[in-house]
C-alpha cells in the first residue's frame, strides 16, 4: 500500500470517528434530553418553558448548529493534519 493511500485510509477513520462522536452527541441531546429524560428536565424553567419542552423544541436545533461548528473545525484541522488543505 502507498503512503497516499494510507494516508487518506487514515484521514478517513479519523473523520468518521468524528462524525460518530457528534452524531452520538446529537442523538443524546435530541432524543435524550427532548424524550427520555423529558420529565426529570421539566423541573426546570427556562423563560417560563419547562426544559424538557425546550430541548424537544429548540435545544436540539441549537446543539446541532453548535456541532456543525465544531465539525467543521476539526475538519479544518484535520485537513491540516493530513495536508488535504488548500
Amino acid at each position: 500500500m502507498s503512503d497516499k493511500q494510507s494516508k487518506s485510509k487514515a484521514y478517513w477513520k479519523e473523520n468518521l470517528r468524528y462524525l460518530f462522536i457528534l452524531l452520538v452527541v446529537w442523538f443524546a441531546v435530541s432524543y435524550g434530553a427532548g424524550i427520555v429524560f423529558k420529565t426529570p428536565l421539566d423541573t426546570i424553567q427556562i423563560g417560563g418553558f419547562k426544559l424538557g419542552f425546550w430541548f424537544a423544541q429548540q435545544g436540539s436545533i441549537y446543539v446541532f448548529v453548535v456541532l456543525i461548528f465544531i465539525y467543521v473545525r476539526l475538519m479544518n484541522k484535520l485537513d491540516k493534519k493530513y495536508g488535504y488543505d488548500e
